[in-house]
């Protein structure tokens, strides 16, 4: 059955699910989306893991990047299925569903939707900075046509003036130190492909495992460094 307070109503849900930050979007102009709306959910880093990390990727942090996808997948397919319950159609943008074009960009990725719904902005880092966690936090996405209350979009870099820290602790030197305004597209940002690769090698030469995670850009975020760990 619908209600009148489907936005407060599904942002106590979400929140109970485990969502450390929650947001919604308005998608109507995406015309990837077929959707008018979009919930966009952060969760946060462990502090022992993002304690961990300051030097370098561990297998601590690979297992709890897994954790996070896993838990997240949870809340955004939970969310979906309380809104259909109430007579909504809704999306899990969930890991195992999300769509990818050939050059490994989702169709509607979980950042624009984040900033969108005014969660953060896209650092130098070329992820998601919020406010509350820096880029230390892992985000997704579900999408709606249920007509919940949207957050005032953020549509430009809010990183202070001149701050160059991820840039300066990118270990591939990917990061061009471009300030960001929606629109950018990723290759203006970052060198995704030496990104990756040098992601790939330092995973495999800390931890004996071949995969694309670092973290190094967003450990030194101004914004992450707010954070007690």
């Amino acid at each position: 059955m619908k209600t009148s307070n489907i936005s407060d109503e599904l942002y106590a849900f979400l929140k109970e699910c485990g969502a450390d930050l929650v947001g919604f979007a308005d998608l109507s102009h995406i015309a990837e989306c077929s959707y008018p709306r979009g919930a966009s959910v952060a969760v946060k880093l462990p502090d022992d893991v993002l304690a961990g990390i300051q030097e370098g990727p561990t297998k601590e942090y690979l297992d709890c990047y897994n954790e996070l996808n896993a838990k997240l997948n949870n809340i955004v397919k939970r969310g979906a299925e309380f809104l259909i319950s109430r007579g909504y159609d809704a999306y899990a943008n969930s890991t195992d569903q999300i769509s990818y074009s050939e050059d490994n960009i989702s169709l509607i990725p979980h950042k624009t939707v984040a900033c969108l719904a005014g969660l953060g902005w896209i650092g130098k880092s070329c992820l998601l900075v919020t406010p509350e966690y820096g880029g230390s936090v892992r985000i997704s996405a579900l999408f709606t046509d249920a007509d919940i209350e949207c957050g005032k979009p953020i549509t430009e870099s809010r990183c202070p003036e001149g701050c160059n820290a991820c840039v300066k602790a990118c270990p591939a030197g990917a990061l061009k130190g471009k300030s960001w305004k929606a629109g950018m597209k990723r290759d203006e940002i970052i060198d995704w492909k030496n990104c990756s690769d040098t992601q790939i090698r330092i995973m495999k030469e800390r931890t004996g495992i071949a995969t694309d995670l670092c973290g190094q850009c967003f450990v030194v975020c101004p914004f992450t460094r707010k954070r007690q760990y």
